[in-house]
This record gives C-alpha cells, sequence and structure tokens, in this order.
C-alpha cells in the first residue's frame, strides 16, 4: 500500500508498505538500502555482514507478521526502508525485556535505514509510521547502536525511551527502546 501523502509537491520519496512476500520480491532494493546505510560508522557493515544479514531475510519475510516499507524516488531508485515484525512466542535478544506473554502485543522494529541523499528531509518517520500503521500491537521495541547519536535522537523525539543497553550481537552497545502504543 503506498502511503497517500506521497510523493507530494517537495518530490520526496513515496512509502509502500509491504507484506513478507512482496518484500521478498524487491529484496534488491532493501538490501541496497541497507548496504549504503549501514556501511556508515558506527556499523561499518562489510559484503559478508550485508550478506549473513540477507540470508536471514527470507526467513524472516516468512513469518506471518513480518511488514516492511520501502521508499522509492520518482524514478524507482529506492531511498529508505523499514522492517518489523510482531514478536510472538519467539525467544530472541528481547528475551529479558518483554514478557512472553507480551511479545504478541509487541512489536520489533528490526531495521530503519535512509540513503544518505535522502536524509533529514522527514524520510525515516515516514518509514517508521507507516509501518507501524500495519499493526495494532501495543508497543514497538528496537535496539539502536550506542554510538548513532542521529537515530537516538530520532527515536526519542518520536516518543520512545531507553529502556536498557546491552550488546546482544558482540558489535558495541546498543540502546533498547520501547514506544508504549496504547490507544
Amino acid at each position: 500500500m503506498t502511503d497517500p501523502a506521497s510523493p507530494d509537491a517537495a518530490g520526496l520519496p513515496a512509502v509502500e508498505t509491504l507484506d513478507g512476500p512482496a518484500a521478498v520480491r524487491a529484496v534488491d532494493a532493501f538490501r541496497l538500502v541497507y548496504a549504503e546505510a549501514f556501511a556508515e560508522p558506527p556499523y561499518g557493515e562489510t559484503e559478508a555482514d550485508v550478506a549473513l544479514t540477507f540470508d536471514r531475510f527470507r526467513a524472516e519475510a516468512a513469518h506471518p507478521a513480518f511488514r516492511a516499507a520501502l521508499a522509492r524516488t520518482a524514478t524507482g531508485e529506492p531511498a529508505g526502508m523499514a522492517l518489523g515484525t510482531t514478536l510472538d512466542l519467539r525467544s530472541g535478544w528481547w528475551d529479558p525485556y518483554v514478557a512472553p506473554a507480551d511479545r504478541h502485543r509487541t512489536f520489533c522494529l528490526l531495521e530503519l535505514a535512509v540513503r544518505a541523499p535522502h536524509r533529514r528531509r522527514g524520510l525515516a518517520r515516514r518509514l517508521h509510521d507507516a509501518l507501524l500503521r500495519t499493526t495494532d500491537a501495543d508497543r514497538s521495541l528496537l535496539t539502536v547502536h550506542h554510538a548513532a547519536t542521529p537515530a537516538r535522537a530520532a527515536y526519542h523525539s518520536w516518543g520512545y525511551r531507553t529502556i536498557a543497553e546491552a550488546d546482544p550481537w558482540g558489535n558495541g552497545v546498543h540502546a533498547v527502546m520501547s514506544l508504549e502504543r496504547r490507544r
């Protein structure tokens, strides 16, 4: 589904939400955005890191609650992306922060990235909001690298609060952040 507010007169990229099968069909666009954005500091991901991430992509996308948002320019060039899923009963890095009984009500923002030429124009927020509109979960949970100061500041300005700090993947301290969405 395409965000009805985009693209607008300012030429902002259009944001489309996708389920798992549609995201798999667009995997090259997601990979391009991810590889470019996460090669930058503080992440420094290599081609091998990207390959590992996208080896898991099909499995994540097969989960019935998986959702994605993809932004493209008027010429079809990928500009940004967001991925997420409801936790349900699966275990993972979130175990200390979400009780098993609450997992089905918790949406995990797995990735959010915008290519450099499209930053500082509100695209990350539009991707985030489009993705969260696909779920009725009570809360959203994410991790963000502690050294990613602009991303952490953005999440705080969107209402997230830091609930812990952890190093779940052995690549540096991450803030574990939560957004309560009860309406």
